[in-house]
């Protein structure tokens, strides 16, 4: 599972996830992309799920770039615990998702193939996303 190796603060403000991506919303690597639709959170093991399902339908050949990481802290409480005694512990690591941010990045296999493990990769994310390519723009994948 990503998480940073080390951070400044242990736990961090909740915030809110709102506008438009202005970093990270072009690609820079691949030939195809994952973009967001919308704002969300996506936490280290989701990252990983849509990583190994991607890698698992393209087999070999193909370069692989995640666009993101999870550096944001969430805290849980434990269960059946009373109101007040302060933040609860660090329980894992989110990564905040602005709308148009390019989530996962790919080249070295054709449209047909990349279309589909995005497909299958999208599944496991639990924002809305798009196929996007260096060369056609969006398409509606």
């Amino acid at each position: 599972m990503l998480q940073p190796a080390r951070t400044k603060y242990r736990k961090l403000h909740k915030g809110r996830i709102r506008g438009k991506a202005t970093k990270g919303a072009s690609m820079a690597y691949g030939e195809f992309g994952l973009q967001s639709l919308e704002g969300g959170k996506l936490t280290s093991r989701q990252i990983e799920a849509a990583r190994i399902a991607i890698t698992r339908h393209v087999k070999r050949g193909a370069k692989l770039w995640i666009r993101v990481f999870p550096h944001k802290a969430i805290t849980k409480k434990p269960a059946e615990t009373r109101m007040g005694k302060g933040k609860g512990d660090v329980d894992s690591y989110v990564a905040p998702v602005r709308r148009g941010t390019m989530i996962y990045e790919i080249s070295g296999l054709p449209l047909d193939l990349a279309k589909e493990a995005f497909r299958l990769a999208s599944h496991k994310l639990p924002v809305k996303t798009r196929l996007v390519s260096r060369h056609e723009g969006d398409l509606l994948g």
